[in-house]
């Protein structure tokens, strides 16, 4: 049974790659030299590279036509973006003269690191609207299908202001601003100090949505009809006399009162807000480290359904047909060989009925085989067949 699966020793050898074939694998091979977290979803069709700029991952799609070098890369990355490297169109397909100008003696690996190192220098802005992986279901034309590899079950983390360093991993490590003492906040005292803004209505709405509500103002104030004719002419005439008189008014005394409690009120919300800063740098630090493993743990996700997705390949019934038809065939070489050595007298007739009939018979029962493979094929499909 070792003809059955391509890693066992008695599989014949593979047929010689043309020149084509020969530089496609070179493209692909320089490809993961420069890339180490390179994703393979197909194997020689379609990689995926993911990194990370300003806390945001972000895929880099690169799909290769059948007639590759010959014919240029398709490059594309997910989540939307708007760059000057990105097609203004979809937000997705990079128009960079890199790929634009591709050829046959271009290094795909150094063209893919260029890209790279301008977005890291660069950063790409998210565009609202996108929705799923490019080409995972309308891909170009002349490209045969392939099953989806696409992970959206990961939303886009919010990007922060911390920047990317270009070369790094493209799983985020701590920031070091977490870690660096913070400048001291200014003192409590200052704020008493700034000035109230002169409201415009009864009642001013704040930022918070709180408001506040101006006291009533009397159209006539008493005091001053018991003032004489020259005290208020000296209170018309001297602008100090007319601010203490109206520091001694009700309504000016519980504004200030109330400016008071603002304050007092905000300087206590502040203090406990510096109380909960450790809680929730804590807090901010268990995230990161869970956001770290969950992108491990997706990496390793990644690697185990590419892996699935070879062996599912591997064990398909087209596949098994092809290995079926040269077990077949090389049996029948084998039995042709024993014929050849009876005629020429090397071995006596015993011996050759035996091995002839061995390797006729086990040639006929593989072609059998074959012929229902390809019966279930045709009836059911290449994936829904029953064996």
């Amino acid at each position: 049974m070792n003809w059955i699966f391509p890693l066992s020793k008695g599989s014949g050898p593979l047929p010689p790659l043309n020149s084509l074939q020969q530089q496609r694998q070179r493209q692909i091979e320089s490809l993961k030299a420069a890339h180490s977290n390179l994703a393979e979803i197909q194997k020689d069709v379609e990689y995926r590279i993911p990194f990370t700029v300003n806390n945001t991952t972000i895929s880099l799609n690169i799909l290769l036509p059948p007639q590759f070098p010959q014919e240029k890369p398709t490059v594309s990355v997910f989540p939307c973006v708007r760059h000057h490297l990105v097609d203004s169109q979809n937000g997705t397909i990079i128009t960079s003269p890199l790929i634009t100008n591709f050829g046959m003696h271009s290094d795909l690996g150094k063209v893919i690191q260029s890209l790279l190192d301008e977005f890291w220098k660069n950063p790409p802005a998210l565009a609202s609207g996108s929705a799923s992986f490019p080409f995972l279901y309308n891909k170009p034309s002349g490209m045969a299908p392939y099953p989806p590899q696409g992970f959206h079950f990961m939303p886009a983390f919010p990007p922060q202001d911390a920047p990317r360093v270009p070369g790094a991993d493209s799983v985020p490590a701590l920031p070091p601003a977490f870690g660096t003492p913070r400048p001291a906040a200014p003192a409590y005292g200052l704020i008493a100090d700034l000035p109230l803004p002169v409201p415009t209505a009864d009642s001013q709405a704040g930022l918070n949505g709180h408001t506040y509500k101006m006291p009533e103002i009397p159209e006539t104030f008493p005091e001053l009809t018991e003032l004489s004719i020259a005290q208020l002419k000296d209170l018309s005439d001297q602008e100090d006399l007319l601010l203490q008189h109206f520091i001694r008014l009700p309504q000016l005394k519980q504004v200030t009162s109330d400016k008071d409690d603002l304050v007092q009120n905000i300087i206590d919300m502040a203090k406990k807000n510096l109380q909960l800063e450790p809680q929730l740098e804590g807090k901010r630090q268990e995230m990161l480290y869970k956001y770290e493993l969950l992108n491990q743990l997706k990496s390793a996700f990644e690697t185990k359904m590419q892996r699935q997705h070879e062996l599912s390949e591997s064990c398909s019934l087209s596949a098994l047909q092809a290995r079926l038809k040269v077990a077949a065939h090389q049996a029948e070489e084998e039995s042709e060989v024993v014929a050849e050595e009876f005629l020429e007298g090397k071995t006596d007739i015993d011996d050759f009925l035996t091995n002839f009939m061995e390797k006729r018979t086990l040639c006929h029962c593989r072609r059998a085989k074959e012929e229902k493979l390809q019966q279930s094929i045709n009836t059911h499909g290449q994936f829904h067949a029953a064996l």
